[in-house]
């Protein structure tokens, strides 16, 4: 057995590597086995295949291809249909990008990069083992949640527990959606953040409304579960019918969850975060105090979060660029009582905020060195 290998376990999620190279085979397992992750390998494409084919036993497999035949593809596109459940990560060079990027856009594999990249290859498969896990608690949940919906007007304790699960279900719901892009992980949580401390600044104190504004935050793009990933992850720009579809994802969020029966706060932030003060947003184009206050505030919040964080087609930029960002937009697309809110705390009490919601693994930390 290799140094640091760890053991499979019953029950326990299982990773197969496929790499035909034997250094760089033995390479990728050591980095793996050195975090924990439980994984299998296997010497050929050809031998992957067939296990993948004929077994569901696997949560993921981590594919080298630097060539990628027709017949390589086809294997890939097979595998998908037998085992949809499957996350794939295929490791490949930048000759293969663009027939690599049109597997990721129809959802045959889950995350591409080079094999050479450990840092892109552990946030994949970190991120792919998480949202599993995410997946199943969800699912644990909405069952427990189905079960004591049914008795709550019977039991109050009951219908205590029923809310403390439904707060763990709206976290999970959208960390799982966070995760379908590793840019924006932790979004929700940061922006919910971000929204209740201006609330508080604007002395909203009532705790049930500051914690409907939470909600709210969590749930901002729920409606994004109904837009394809081959348009929320497009690396180049979108066309016109594809922001069209882009820009429903409020209403169709608000439609989701309007059954819930969720307090005013939660829907507004859901249906008006993209409204602007000047009433060139949407879905209805608002403006100033036709906007709820609630999604007046999120809408600077949001923008915060976005300016401080990294996208693919640009950097992330700092906290004072942010606040003369904000500044110029006052009265355009934000509220000025709520950007004088956000000038009223100092910059380092934001990026505290922000640092203690979104710490990142000590592990990925350090393979930034890598």
């Amino acid at each position: 057995m290799r140094q640091g290998r760890r053991e499979l376990m019953n029950g326990q999620e299982k990773i197969l590597l496929v790499e035909e190279n034997e250094k760089r085979r033995e390479h990728l397992l050591s980095f793996l086995y050195q975090h924990a992750f439980p994984v299998q390998e296997t010497l050929s494409f050809e031998e992957a295949a067939n296990r993948l084919l004929n077994s569901n036993d696997y949560t993921l497999a981590v594919v080298t291809a630097l060539s990628l035949e027709s017949h390589k593809v086809n294997l890939f596109r097979s595998i998908r249909s037998s085992n949809p459940h499957l996350a794939v990560i295929l490791l490949t060079t930048k000759e293969n990008a663009q027939l690599a990027l049109s597997l990721l856009k129809q959802g045959i594999v889950d995350h591409v990069t080079n094999p050479d990249n450990l840092a892109a290859i552990f946030s994949a498969v970190h991120n792919e083992l998480q949202k599993r896990e995410i997946i199943q608690k969800n699912q644990s949940y909405l069952r427990k949640l189905t079960r004591l919906h049914s008795d709550q007007q019977k039991n109050i304790k009951r219908a205590l527990e029923l809310e403390e699960i439904y707060d763990s279900t709206l976290e999970n719901l959208m960390t799982a959606l966070d995760l379908r892009d590793v840019e924006t992980f932790g979004h929700s949580r940061t922006v919910a953040k971000y929204s209740q401390m201006l609330a508080r600044i604007l002395e909203i104190k009532d705790k049930l409304t500051l914690d409907n504004i939470r909600k709210g935050a969590l749930l901002h793009d729920v409606g994004k579960i109904a837009i394809p990933d081959s348009i929320l992850k497009k690396p180049d720009p979108l066309t016109q019918e594809e922001w069209k579809k882009i820009k429903l994802h409020p209403t169709l969020g608000y439609g989701l969850i309007k059954e819930i029966k969720l307090l005013n706060e939660v829907g507004n932030i859901i249906l008006y975060h993209h409204e602007r003060f000047d009433g060139t947003g949407y879905p209805k184009g608002l403006k100033k105090d036709e906007i709820p206050l609630e999604a007046r505030i999120f809408a600077l919040a949001d923008a915060l979060d976005a300016i401080t964080s990294y996208r693919p087609y640009r950097r992330e930029r700092d906290f004072k660029t942010a606040k003369k960002e904000i500044e110029v937009n006052s009265g355009k697309q934000f509220d000025p009582k709520v950007v004088d809110a956000f000038c009223s705390l100092s910059l380092d009490s934001w990026e505290k905020i922000r640092f203690e919601t979104t710490q990142i693994l000590p592990a990925f930390l350090e393979m930034k060195n890598l």
